[in-house]
């Protein structure tokens, strides 16, 4: 069953992002982000050519013709996320097709807006039984 993290507390919630994707792939996992939408996709895209500043995480666009050499993708669509391992949500609803990967990261920002979402993702999933856990990326 598909384990969820919530790291939440996110001042910058793209930056917070890329920095776990950064962090994901150094540890040998399989990455995609997932968007919901393409203003999203092409800003994060973007990001990860200069994040981290001092390295480079290895990325391409879901529905590239390298995605399924790529460890990381990123995109607005799950239709074909090969072997990837870990699901990085941006989006503010459930992911589709999420339990299809080992692990699920929700990243939520320290705005309302996007924690009443998070709230409404973490309680489905309790009801289902999914393990959850939570970071504080505030904290320190």
């Amino acid at each position: 069953m598909t384990r969820i993290e919530f790291h939440h507390g996110a001042r910058d919630k793209l930056a917070s992002a890329c920095r776990l994707v950064g962090e994901l792939h150094a540890a040998g996992h399989r990455v995609v982000v997932y968007t919901g939408g393409e203003p999203l996709a092409a800003q994060i895209d973007r990001m990860l050519w200069m994040q981290p500043a001092t390295g480079f995480v290895p990325h391409c666009r879901t529905g590239s013709p390298l995605a399924a050499e790529t460890p990381v993708l990123v995109g607005d669509s799950l239709d074909d996320p090969g072997d990837h391992d870990i699901l990085v949500n941006l989006d503010g609803t459930l992911p589709p097709s999420f339990a299809r990967f080992e692990r699920l990261v929700e990243i939520v920002g320290a705005d309302e807006a996007d924690r009443q979402p998070a709230r409404e993702r973490f309680r489905f999933y309790r009801e289902r039984g999914y393990e959850i856990s939570s970071h504080n990326l505030d904290a320190g």
